[in-house]
C-alpha cells in the first residue's frame, strides 16, 4: 500500500522567520557562551550568504580568490554537540536572527520534527527527510537571484540528531536508519553541490551516535560543556547582585553550583536559569526577600541535572 507524500507540517514543527524580536532576546540571555555566539554566527552567516565574504576580501585582501574559495566549497553544515542544558539548541534556535542582523538579510527557520523519524513503516524515514531537504532546496533557490546573490536564507535545524544521523557502522542498526542516514547525506551534498544559500544546523547530546560520514562533511564541530566558574558568575551574577546579595556571597553561590560534595558535574546553563534562579523568587515570594542562607538550602535540594552518557 503506497502512504501518502509527506507535507510540511508532518516535517516541521514550525517555521520561524528573522530577524524577529523574541528570538533576538533569546539569543540575548545566551550568557556565558559568547565565543560559540561569535563563531557559530560568523560560520553560519558565511555558509548561507557567501557574498558577505567576498565583500570582506575585496576590502581588506583584494585578489584573495583562493583564500575565500575555501571557506565557500566548505559543506554547508554544522553540528553543535554537548550535554543536556548546556545552551546549543537555543543557540541552534535563535543564531538565525544574528545571522540576518549581521548580513542584513532574512533567515528563515525549518525545525525539523523528531516525528520525522516517522511511524517504522518501511522507507518512511527516508522520505521524510528526503522531504525536508527537498523544501529546503526549493525555498532557497527561490532566494537566489540570477546574479548569483541571495535575498535571503534558510536553516535546516534538526535537533537531537542521533536520533536521525546514528552511525551506520552500529551493527544493530536497521536497514531502513542506513538508508535514512543516506538521505540525510545526499540532502547536505545537495546543497553544497548547488551552493544554495542553506545550512544545516545539527544539535545532539551523543557526538559518538553520529554516523562518521556526516562528521567528515561538517564545516565545523562545536562541542558545548557545563558552564565553568566564570560561566556561572556570568548567569547568576547581575541577578543575584540584584537581589542584594554580596560578592562574597556570589562567589560562594558561584561554587557550590559547580562540582562539590562529592558529585563530580555541576548545575548546567538551564539549571542555572529555569531551575534555580526561578526557584530563589517563587521560594521567597510573597512574604520575604530572597536571603543567601535560604539560598544555599535550597541549592543543596536542587541537585544538578546529571550528565548524558555517551557524549563523545
Amino acid at each position: 500500500m503506497e502512504h501518502p507524500a509527506p507535507t510540511i507540517d508532518d516535517v516541521f514543527d514550525r517555521r520561524l522567520t528573522f530577524p524577529d524580536s523574541t528570538a533576538q532576546q533569546r539569543f540575548a540571555r545566551l550568557v556565558g557562551i559568547d565565543d560559540a555566539k561569535l563563531r557559530v554566527t560568523k560560520l553560519v552567516a558565511a555558509l548561507i550568504h557567501p557574498e558577505g565574504i567576498r565583500q570582506w576580501a575585496n576590502k581588506f585582501h583584494k585578489g584573495a580568490k583562493s583564500l575565500v574559495n575555501y571557506v565557500e566549497r566548505r559543506p554547508p553544515l554544522v553540528i553543535l554537540s554537548g550535554d543536556v542544558g548546556t545552551g546549543k539548541t537555543e543557540l541552534a534556535e535563535t543564531v538565525g536572527d544574528a545571522v540576518a542582523r549581521q548580513e542584513n538579510t532574512e533567515v528563515t527557520l525549518f525545525p525539523l520534527s523528531l516525528a520525522s523519524r516517522g511511524s517504522g513503516r518501511v522507507g518512511e524515514m527516508t522520505k521524510l527527510i528526503s522531504f525536508a531537504f527537498d523544501q529546503t532546496v526549493l525555498m532557497s533557490k527561490q532566494l537566489r537571484e540570477k546574479s548569483g546573490r541571495a535575498k535571503g536564507a534558510v536553516i535546516l535545524l534538526v535537533d537531537e540528531a542521533d536520533a536521525l544521523a546514528q552511525s551506520r557502522e552500529e551493527s544493530q542498526m536497521h536497514h531502513e536508519d542506513r538508508a535514512g542516514v543516506n538521505a540525510f547525506i545526499r540532502g547536505v551534498d545537495r546543497l553544497s553541490e548547488q551552493q544554495l544559500p542553506a545550512a544545516v544546523i545539527l544539535c545532539t547530546n551523543r557526538l559518538s551516535a553520529i554516523d562518521p560520514a556526516v562528521k567528515r562533511r561538517a564545516a565545523d564541530i562545536f562541542i558545548f560543556s557545563r558552564p565553568n566558574d566564570a560561566q556561572r558568575l556570568a548567569v547568576l551574577g547581575v541577578p543575584l547582585e540584584e537581589a542584594g546579595f554580596k560578592s562574597k556571597e556570589i562567589q560562594e553561590i558561584v561554587a557550590i553550583t559547580g562540582p562539590s560534595n562529592g558529585t563530580a558535574y555541576g548545575f548546567t546553563f538551564s539549571d542555572l536559569t529555569q531551575r534555580l534562579l526561578p526557584t530563589l523568587v517563587l521560594d521567597a515570594y510573597p512574604s520575604h526577600a530572597i536571603s543567601f542562607e535560604r539560598a544555599k538550602h535550597l541549592i543543596k535540594a536542587l541537585q544538578p541535572t546529571p550528565p548524558f552518557n555517551g557524549n563523545t
